[in-house]
């Protein structure tokens, strides 16, 4: 089966979700079933002035960061450069959250800043008509499994199901709270007060996002070892539009309650839950699991 050809550009970005990448287990397989046309770390057969000035091959466009009309490459505006191989390729993807939804780079000195297909400013809509053939992979940086694998779906003609925001449901229908190691503690109320602790849950003190953020950070583990919550970090909500919020490492609260809760949980079955929970002390969940 013939390389699919891909075009990785860089928009307003880090290029954390490039570097991110560079850890996919398989990669040289990767590059087996995938060819860069063009990228911007890794050796491609055209530069960036070719990918502007002449009319590329191209099956899949890739782009990492966020737009905004004033950001140009190789003196041509982004948003040019994207139009013009958006109208000839097979789907475009957004990787990672500010190529998703605009990132931290709505904080940027650059006007208009959005992501591909995620616009606060109502009245811009620049690659609407593209909607159709295009995916968020949202995450800062975005899992490499999950783009590696969207690309393989992509290439085997497969249908990809998304959520209202773009995202593969295979990857995106879970919240980060799923498969948290910390769950037991979450349920009875225990929380950790030290970062980088096994013990505790992050959510009621320490601004855990887990509960209310989708992806598959404790399916899919960074370098099948780790993710921030197993690592005593909370998460940051970096897979949603909202990414970054102001005092990631504070939980906001009406009354003690915490204002943002668990999806799908209302206010009342909360307080209940709450409440029973309360009532139990574990003393198991006081220890340490591992003695000093």
């Amino acid at each position: 089966m013939k390389r699919l050809k891909v075009l990785w550009l860089s928009a307003l970005a880090c290029n954390g979700n490039t570097h991110a990448f560079f850890n996919y287990q398989n990669l040289e397989y990767f590059l087996d079933n995938f060819e860069f046309i063009y990228h911007p770390v890794i050796d491609s057969p055209y530069s960036l002035e070719d990918i502007v000035s002449k009319d590329i091959e191209c099956d899949i466009l890739l782009v990492e960061g966020a737009i905004s009309e004033e950001f140009d490459r190789a003196n041509v505006s982004i948003v040019k450069i994207i139009n013009k191989y958006a109208k000839k390729v097979k789907k475009i993807v957004a990787v990672g959250t500010c190529a998703s939804f605009g990132g931290i780079f709505k904080e940027s000195n650059y006007k208009n800043v959005s992501g591909l297909f995620f616009n606060e400013e109502k009245n811009v809509d620049r690659f609407d008509q593209f909607k159709d053939r295009s995916i968020n992979l949202s995450g800062c940086p975005v899992h490499p499994e999950i783009l590696a694998n969207t690309l393989y779906t992509i290439k085997q003609e497969l249908e990809i199901k998304l959520d209202k925001l773009l995202r593969p449901q295979e990857y995106y229908a879970y919240s980060i709270h799923n498969g948290c190691v910390r769950n037991e503690y979450f349920e009875y109320k225990v929380d950790n007060h030290n970062f980088g602790e096994l013990e505790g849950c992050m959510f009621y003190d320490h601004g855990c996002q887990a509960p209310f953020t989708h992806g598959s950070c404790n399916k899919l583990l960074w370098n099948e070892v780790n993710s921030k919550t197993r690592a005593g970090l909370g998460c940051m909500g970096c897979t949603e539009p909202t990414f970054p919020r102001e005092n990631l490492f504070s939980t906001k609260k009406n009354m003690g309650i915490p204002q943002e809760l668990p999806l799908g949980v209302n206010k009342r079955a909360y307080l209940t839950l709450a409440g029973v929970a309360k009532a139990f002390k574990i003393d198991r969940l006081e220890k340490k699991l591992i003695d000093d």
